[in-house]
């Protein structure tokens, strides 16, 4: 427990510079004192401006004083300045999301773009195929009838291209975790909240 074991009334402010996190966590005797708006306004306004500036000393003393204004009943000048400054709310994008999204991005509309362009631009060899931007694309049925082999081939080489039969093959994104400091109460059992620059 933070602070008195008996009251849980400590506060608990992490820096890990190496994965450029902090966290300030509130033991659940000081969660109606020092608020999460107040952890959050302390974290933005006061830390991470002077952490990607490279001063993690002075970050750390802004904001220790901050909290002890806050603890010691003057929140006002805290939430005021926190109005007049607001948090810059530039959203940066983790590179390993932006990565997925522009493979995403280009599995998708290049599966679109496989299925409407040949036929749309083409040349019609025979029906269902067409061949296009020197490929050529098989569409719709096999001869029997049965469901038969979309996709496209380059020259006359019939082993190589993509099918897209009833097969299911891909991946799936669950709700991983990537480490770090984790959101709510934490083992305080109280409040607080989390940042990165």
């Amino acid at each position: 427990k933070l602070g008195q074991a008996k009251e849980n009334n400590g506060v608990l402010l992490l820096v890990a510079p190496n994965d450029r996190k902090m966290r300030i966590e509130v033991g659940y005797g000081l969660e109606g004192t020092l608020t999460d708006l107040h952890t959050k306004l302390i974290i933005e306004n006061d830390m991470v401006p002077a952490f990607r500036a490279g001063d993690f000393s002075g970050g750390i003393e802004k904001a220790v004083d901050d909290m002890v204004m806050v603890l010691e009943g003057n929140p006002e000048e805290l939430e005021a300045r926190g109005k007049r400054n607001p948090a810059d709310n530039s959203t940066s994008i983790d590179p390993i999301v932006a990565v997925f999204l522009i493979l995403w991005a280009t599995m998708f509309f290049g599966g679109l773009a496989m299925a409407f362009l040949p036929p749309m631009f083409g040349t019609k060899l025979s029906p269902g195929v067409y061949k296009w931007l020197g490929m050529t694309f098989r569409y719709g049925r096999g001869p029997s009838g049965s469901s038969g082999r979309s996709g496209w081939t380059t020259g006359s080489s019939s082993g190589s291209g993509w099918s897209s039969g009833s097969s299911s093959s891909g991946w799936s994104s669950g709700s991983s975790s990537s480490g770090g400091f984790s959101g709510g109460g934490g083992s305080s059992g109280g409040g607080g909240s989390s940042g990165s620059w």
